[in-house]
């Protein structure tokens, strides 16, 4: 497994929750401390921390200093790294796709079969 494997079963493993995929839309608006964070949803500030850190880790967010406070801010590079990734395999899969059809139509047309 590469490196960049790696780092995509991170962002991919953090994008798999819905709570965390929250965050990150939030923090797409601006950065946002725990407290805000945490206002919208039935859980905790120590639970929210914990889903901070999974963003953290895989590296979707940065907590920055700001007087008392750490405010967090989303990182976009993972995401344009995941969202290149999928681009390319939604092309090798579309490929593999017309690549059917095309078998297939050439089997009906073999087999006298009409579609």
């Amino acid at each position: 497994m590469t490196v960049a494997e790696d780092e995509l079963t991170l962002v991919f493993s953090a994008l798999a929750d819905p709570t965390r995929r929250a965050i990150l839309e939030r923090l797409a608006q601006g950065e946002a401390t725990v407290g805000q964070l945490a206002e919208p949803f039935a859980m905790t500030q120590q639970a929210v921390s914990k889903h901070l850190k999974v963003l953290e880790h895989a590296r979707l967010i940065t907590r920055t200093r700001s007087a008392q406070s750490r405010p967090c801010v989303l990182d976009t590079e993972r995401l344009d790294t995941a969202a290149g990734w999928i681009a390319r395999h939604r092309q090798v899969w579309a490929d593999r796709h017309d690549r059917l059809d095309e078998h297939l139509a050439a089997l009906r047309r073999q087999g006298g079969a009409t579609p």
